[in-house]
């Protein structure tokens, strides 16, 4: 069954009569179009028996090389509400009373719709387009474990490579080139080194790798239009006296919510559990974020692993765990692994390691 099927089923069971997707994941997840995305609207219509385009005629020859669905198109001179109109009734929603708009898309191109639709009740993607893409089948399994792969291959890369004073940003550059060498896109390198550590979400920059400093790095690239996440420890040297004992109640806590993420359970039973850990060891306080995000198509996407989401888990759905303690003034400590959850449990993408690797030099 195709992933289009497989939405007017969704639709069918959840009462929507219209599916409006803008340019985004979304679309290129449903439909693998990529369209150029600006001001001009550009919409995705889809009923239990049609599927077309709102498109502009700046756009159209480009997007047929992507797609043979319908367009209807319209010109800058015209502007796009006639050629809507016209969209919405080969759709036959011209009545539509319960529809879903893409959260993604831009305000005025949900306007656009809503204006055409004034009696519509909208919801968003939660339970149709969101919730498919959170159950990854097999292609997908397969394309997510080759982007684990070549994000092992480029932390390995600047492991061989990064040395004492060599800055944030070397180190980084080292993690792109080698993305780049295996034909994958760079899509974040964070390195952050000594207190830097410290910021989860640090923005990697000059700062100089020292002697014994602990160095976090979390990086990502991109391969057939999905994405890797990989977060691990580094130290120049010999590490502070208290990291052993800090990196020993993370991989506990990373190990809590590996046992407890299992088909059936609420998502933040994840959370719980490896906020427990770290909290009866004292360092609750110093676990700022999440335990973890779905990925896909997109780095970050639902289910969302915190402690108020009610998402049940389900088989086929991907999600970081990721716990970490940040010390302010002396370092942090994150390990980050994208799991696939199958029915006895979580499926580990990447085959590096969690352990510390020391660097001497």
């Amino acid at each position: 069954m195709n992933r289009l099927e497989l939405l007017r089923n969704s639709m069918k069971q959840e009462g929507v009569d219209l599916v409006v997707l803008g340019p985004g994941a979304h679309l290129s997840w449903l439909a693998g179009i990529r369209p150029h995305a600006d001001e001009r609207p550009l919409l995705f219509c889809v009923t239990d028996s049609y599927a077309g385009f709102l498109m502009p005629s700046l756009e159209a020859q480009s997007a047929r090389q992507q797609t043979d669905l319908p367009f209807h198109t319209w010109s800058d001179e015209e502007g796009p509400v006639a050629a809507l109109n016209n969209c919405l009734s080969a759709a036959g929603a011209t009545q539509a009373t319960n529809i879903v708009l893409d959260e993604t898309m831009r305000a005025d191109f949900a306007a656009l719709v809503q204006d055409a639709l004034p009696n519509a009740d909208r919801q968003f993607t939660a339970n149709t387009v969101g919730a498919l893409r959170m159950r990854k089948d097999k292609s997908e399994f397969d394309i997510l474990k080759r982007n684990a792969l070549s994000a092992d291959i480029a932390m390995q890369a600047a492991w061989s490579t990064m040395r004492i004073g060599m800055s944030e940003q070397e180190v980084a550059e080292i993690v792109r080139d080698s993305f780049k060498q295996q034909r994958a896109q760079p899509l974040f390198t964070i390195v952050g080194t000594g207190e830097n550590g410290a910021f989860p979400h640090h923005h990697t920059g000059t700062t100089k790798l020292q002697a014994n400093d602990i160095v976090v790095m979390d990086i990502g690239g991109g391969v057939d239009g999905y994405s890797s996440d990989i977060t691990r420890m580094v130290a120049m040297g010999q590490p502070p006296a208290d990291y052993a004992k800090i990196h020993t109640v993370v991989e506990a806590a990373v190990q809590a919510a590996m046992q407890a993420a299992k088909p059936g359970v609420k998502a933040h039973t994840v959370d719980d559990a490896a906020r427990q850990v770290i909290t009866d060891a004292g360092y609750g306080e110093y676990f700022v974020h999440r335990t973890g995000h779905g990925m896909g198509v997109e780095i970050h996407e639902i289910p969302y692993i915190t402690s108020s989401s009610q998402t049940v888990l389900e088989e086929g759905m991907v999600f970081s765990i990721e716990p970490g303690i940040y010390l302010p003034g002396k370092f942090g400590l994150r390990l980050e692994d994208i799991v696939y959850l199958d029915s006895d449990g979580p499926v580990i993408f990447s085959e590096l390691p969690r352990d510390l690797k020391i660097i001497d030099g």
